[in-house]
Formats: structure tokens, sequence, C-alpha cells
């Protein structure tokens, strides 16, 4: 095991439970942004060839709750750590908090909210700033632009390259996430068997491998295991 804090790779692997104190609704579970809404209508591709207005008005009143929302402790002690330790974060979050924390390289299995991406090419990705994405808005060959999110029935992003970090890491630190969704939540099984597992969740996870739960919130969790981490390594 690496000995000093240079050496160390941490991976935090984060879920919608770190970004539900910051105000953001989770898309599973009560008061979730599917209540009342169908998976097919909105997260699929059929559902955005049957009512293209429909899935970009549900995703635009998404992007503006994300603009609203604050990076909370757990954002700002996971950017923290990453100016002392080799710090790497694979998320399944769509929304901006990581990195207005201050974290950088981040690996967005989802997509990312504040993003438009061509419907002809997922290759061509446009920042949106302050605008939403309206029916009309076109990327440069021409082709309705649309939400740069993964839908049921798509492919994540950059699966290799996040399992290649959970194969290089000393400790891996999943927050928020009940790791229920599939590929991504095999990558408990990616992690060397010398390495440590930490989980930051207030429910119970279901991970076979020897781990540690902290059974409290992303916040409080995270502040506990940097505040670890700091102290094993004198940083």
């Amino acid at each position: 095991m690496a000995s000093t804090s240079r050496k160390v790779r941490i991976c935090f692997f984060t879920g919608s439970g770190i970004s539900a104190e910051s105000g953001l609704a989770t898309f599973r579970g009560g008061n979730g942004l599917w209540d009342g809404v169908r998976v097919e209508d909105v997260a699929t591709p059929a559902g955005w060839r049957k009512d293209r207005s429909r899935v970009l008005q549900f995703y635009n009143a998404y992007r503006d709750s994300v603009r609203r929302a604050m990076p909370n402790a757990a954002h700002h002690a996971i950017a923290e750590l990453q100016s002392k330790f080799h710090v790497d974060v694979i998320t399944q979050n769509v929304d901006d908090l990581h990195e207005r924390a201050g974290t950088v390289g981040v690996v967005h299995l989802h997509g990312e909210i504040m993003k438009a991406q061509s419907s002809l090419d997922r290759d061509i990705v446009v920042e949106l700033g302050d605008r939403n994405i309206e029916i009309g808005d076109k990327c440069e060959k021409g082709s309705q632009l649309r939400p740069n999110v993964v839908w049921f029935g798509e492919e994540p992003r950059e699966l290799d390259r996040a399992r290649w970090i959970v194969k290089q890491s000393d400790y891996l630190v999943v927050v928020g996430t009940s790791l229920q969704v599939y590929p991504a939540a095999s990558f408990v099984d990616d992690l060397p068997s010398d390495s440590y597992l930490f989980v930051v969740d207030p429910e119970e996870v279901g991970i076979s491998r020897p781990h540690s739960q902290l059974f409290v919130v992303a916040s409080v969790g995270v502040q506990s295991i940097k505040s670890r981490l700091e102290h094993l390594f004198g940083v």
C-alpha cells in the first residue's frame, strides 16, 4: 500500500445522494423527478422521437434547478482532497456541482446536463452556459440539439477510463448511490484485492465484497473520510 500522500490514489464514485443535499431531486425514489412521468417518455431515444418538445421541457426544468443549486460540503471536501492526494471522481450525476466545487477531471458516466449534443452525432457537444435547448437549436451539422445525457438504451460514457481508474485505486469511496445501475455497479469488482472500499450512504448498500459503511448523509461521511485520510498520511 502506498505510504505517502503523493502516491495514494483515491477514487470517489458518486451518485444522486451527494447532490440531494444541494436540493437536487433524485430521478428515482419518493419525490423523484420521474414521479408522475413515464421514463419511456422522457429518458429514451423512442421518447425523443415521439415528442422532442416534452423531452426538452423536462430537461430544461432540471437544468434550471441545477443552476440554482450550490455545491455542498461533500463536494467541497472532495475538491480539497484533490489538492493533497491523487483523487479521481467518477459520477453517475449529470450536474456540474463537482466542477463548481473545484474538482477537475470528473468522469461523467451519464453525460452532463449543462451541455447539449447533436441528435445525430454524440461527439458533437455544445456548452450551454445560461441557455436552455429549444426546438430549432441545431448543431454545426444542422441536426437538432438534445440534452447531453445518457438515456435508457444508450451506452454510458467513458466506461473504459472509469474502470482503469478504479483498477489503479488504493481507496474507492462510494457516495450516495445504491449500486443498482449497471454496468457502473460492477466497478467494485475492478478494485484491487488489497485496496480499501468505503461506502457513504444512510441506507444499507448491498455489496458482497468486504467494506466499511458510514450510515450518514454524504456531507458528514465525506468530511469524516477526508479527516481520516489527512490524519493517516499527515497532511
